[in-house]
C-alpha cells in the first residue's frame, strides 16, 4: 500500500499544479438573467382577463399600522418574507369581445426604474396602447395613474378614462389640495398630471352609484384607502371576478391580520371596515379576486381561517380556456 501511495504522489501533484493554472470552467450557454414577459391570462366567462405586471416596489413594515413591529415581523417570517417587502404593482386588461378595458395603468414614470412596465407587458401580451377603449381607475394614486401619460401626452390615445366622482372631487380639486399637508401635495400633483391629457380631450368621465359602466362591468364602492376608491365586478356567463384595487397591500400580513392598515390610507378606519367586508364576501362566495398589490399575477381566491383571519389562495398556472 505504501508503494502505491508513493507511486501516485507525482500524479496527484501534477494534477494540482495543472488546476492552479488552468482557466476557470464556463457553462456552454451564458446565463440570460431576464424574466418571462409580465402578463398572465385568465378567462372569466367570455371575458379574457390579462394581468399586466408594472414592476415592484419595496414597502417597509414601518408603513403598516395597528400592530406591533414584533407581530408584523412574525407574520412576515411565517411567509418567508422580510422588510422591506417586494410588492407587485399590477394592472388588468379585459377584452370583453366588444371593448378593450384597462383597470388602472401602473406608475409610468412617476416612480423609480423598478416600475413603469404596463405598456411593455401589454405589448408582450399581444395588444397595443392604441387599442384600449376604456380605462377604469380604482383610485388616483400615482402608481395607478402614472402610466396614463408620458411626456404630457396620453399613452392610450383612444381611451376614455373613468373614475368615481368622489375620487375626482378629492384629488383633482385645487381647494382640497390647498388644504392638504405639504407632504401630501405630490399625490395631488400626480393625480392631476396623470389624467390631464384626457381631461383636455374631454375623455375623462366620472360616475356615481353601482350601475354598470360597460356591459358586465359594474363599480363596487370600496372607499377608505382613498375617498372614492372603487373596485370593479366582472360578470360573464355565470362567472365573476372582483378587481379590487388596493384592498390589500401586504399579503403576508393583511390576510392573517386584516386589522393592519397602511400609512397611505386616507381614512384608515374606513379602509379597515371595507377590507373586512370584502374579505368576508369574497371568502363566503368563493369569488375570484384580482388585486393590484398581490403577488403577481394577483389572481386567486380568499379562504377564511377562523374569526377575523384569512388566507390567499393563488390560481394555478393553466392554459387559457377555449
Amino acid at each position: 500500500m505504501n508503494r502505491l501511495v508513493r507511486g501516485l504522489a507525482p500524479l496527484v501533484l501534477g494534477l494540482a499544479a495543472w488546476g492552479a493554472v488552468a482557466p476557470a470552467a464556463h457553462a456552454e450557454a451564458p446565463q440570460q438573467k431576464t424574466q418571462v414577459p409580465g402578463y398572465y391570462r385568465q378567462m372569466v366567462g367570455a371575458f379574457e382577463v390579462t394581468a399586466l405586471y408594472d414592476g415592484q416596489i419595496m414597502l417597509d413594515q414601518k408603513l403598516l399600522k395597528n400592530a406591533s413591529a414584533t407581530d408584523i415581523q412574525k407574520l412576515l417570517a411565517r411567509q418567508f418574507r422580510v422588510s422591506p417587502t417586494p410588492t407587485a404593482v399590477i394592472a388588468f386588461l379585459i377584452n370583453t369581445g366588444e371593448r378593450l378595458v384597462l383597470v388602472d395603468a401602473g406608475a409610468g414614470r412617476f416612480f423609480g426604474p423598478t416600475l413603469g412596465q404596463v405598456v411593455p407587458s401589454l405589448k408582450a401580451a399581444g395588444y397595443q396602447p392604441e387599442q384600449v377603449d376604456v380605462v377604469l381607475l380604482t383610485h388616483l394614486h400615482g402608481d395607478h395613474v402614472g402610466g396614463l401619460v408620458q411626456d404630457g401626452h396620453a399613452v392610450f390615445p383612444r381611451a376614455t378614462v373613468f373614475a368615481s366622482a368622489g375620487e375626482a372631487a378629492h384629488w383633482l380639486s385645487p381647494e382640497v389640495a390647498s388644504r392638504a399637508p405639504e407632504g401630501a401635495q405630490r399625490f395631488f400633483q400626480m393625480a392631476r398630471d396623470g389624467v390631464a391629457p384626457y381631461v383636455q380631450a374631454d375623455r375623462f368621465k366620472t360616475f356615481t352609484g353601482d350601475a354598470e359602466i360597460l356591459p358586465g362591468i359594474a363599480p363596487v364602492l370600496s372607499h377608505g384607502h382613498t375617498p372614492g376608491h372603487t373596485s370593479y365586478l366582472l360578470r360573464s356567463r355565470g362567472q365573476q371576478l372582483l378587481v379590487w384595487g388596493d384592498i390589500v397591500h401586504n399579503a403576508a400580513v393583511q390576510f392573517a391580520r386584516p386589522t393592519v392598515t397602511i400609512e397611505f390610507d386616507s381614512d384608515s378606519r374606513q379602509a379597515l371596515a371595507t377590507r373586512l367586508k370584502l374579505l368576508g364576501w369574497t371568502a363566503r362566495d368563493a369569488l375570484m379576486v384580482a388585486g393590484a398589490h398581490l403577488p403577481f399575477p394577483g389572481l386567486g381566491q380568499i379562504r377564511a381561517e377562523g374569526k377575523g383571519r384569512f388566507a390567499w389562495v393563488p390560481l394555478d398556472y393553466a392554459p387559457v380556456a377555449p
